[in-house]
């Protein structure tokens, strides 16, 4: 196996995984209603369906039950974003509230996303203590709306990102500790995926993720993005982002031959998916203010063979 590349913004993400692995406690998956239960992981599909059809269609590669606790996961991640994204008055009140609903044993029946949440949390022994790092994570959009350096960026990046994979891993299945260092780096490439998709959007939510010492080297300025700007320093700008993001994802990669073998490819297609918004990227120019990039269901259909050739 390829050895991974050290970062300086790594040491200290493996330090809060291992945190996490270190505070799992031994806590038995609650009784519930089976028909109750059942409603609440449809919803949860549903949920996942209706928001991110490559989340929804990679994870159709998984055997039933670490499919329906997988869109469990997507659809809590996709609650504690939206409570911040889509909050109204009292996002930090809401936020709290919804913070005590999922991470306890026994949630309110009324949520399902929280009840099928909560099964799946303790069925798969995945440490809670990640589904707090993420929930603080996606809390700092409340407070932090610049990045300094990609270290900061990278340390934010785990927290809504990578902790969803190492989260994942437990539902998938894994060999060991070895795992984590790809988990960790995988998430990290696709929330910078995101980032570079999201910039025109970030910008009207008053947010600015793009390292702010690299927009600097680049001679780009926030007034460049406000009027979303297409010339050769933001071309050369993104030339450096993409390299570097695809080169995350090269290092991630390796870590998918750790994962338990019916759940490698449907990780290897949510990798392989987002990794091709960067072709989309790259065909226009680099626009990503007039236009959102994505991948179209024929471009997705067709990628999907070479996905599952490189994964076997």
């Amino acid at each position: 196996m390829t050895t991974l590349t050290p970062h300086t913004w790594e040491q200290p993400l493996l330090m809060l995984a291992r945190e996490a692995v270190q505070s799992m406690t031994a806590i038995s998956a609650p009784a519930c209603d089976r028909s109750e239960l059942g409603r609440a992981y449809a919803h949860c599909e549903a949920l996942t369906a209706r928001h991110s059809r490559s989340f929804f269609l990679a994870s159709t590669f998984l055997s039933a039950d670490k499919r329906r606790a997988l869109r469990a996961l997507y659809a809590f991640c996709r609650v504690t974003d939206d409570l911040v994204d889509c909050a109204g008055g009292d996002a930090v009140g809401e936020l709290s509230r919804w913070r005590q609903q999922t991470l306890t044993v026994n949630p309110p029946q009324t949520d399902r996303v929280a009840v099928a949440w909560a099964d799946a949390r303790l069925r798969y022994r995945i440490p809670v203590r990640y589904a707090e790092q993420l929930i603080d994570g996606v809390a700092r959009d409340l407070v932090q709306r610049r990045y300094r350096t990609f270290d900061d960026l990278a340390a934010y990046s785990y927290g809504v990102a990578s902790t969803v994979g190492l989260m994942s891993m437990h539902i998938i299945g894994f060999s060991g500790p070895a795992a984590v260092p790809y988990a960790i780096k995988l998430g990290v490439a696709l929330q910078l995926t995101n980032i570079l998709r999201d910039v025109a959007e970030d910008w009207q939510a008053g947010r600015v993720y793009l390292p702010a010492d690299e927009l600097a080297a680049f001679e780009l300025r926030e007034a460049d993005l406000a009027a979303g700007r297409v010339d050769d320093r933001w071309r050369a700008f993104m030339r450096f982002q993409i390299e570097r993001n695809r080169r995350l994802y090269a290092e991630a990669w390796p870590g998918i031959a750790l994962l338990h073998k019916d759940g490698r490819f449907a990780v290897a297609a949510a990798a392989g998916l987002y990794r091709a918004i960067l072709d989309d990227i790259e065909a226009h120019d680099y626009d990503t203010f007039s236009r959102r990039a994505h991948v179209g269901g024929a471009r997705k259909l067709s990628t999907l063979p070479g996905l599952w050739w490189r994964n076997r």
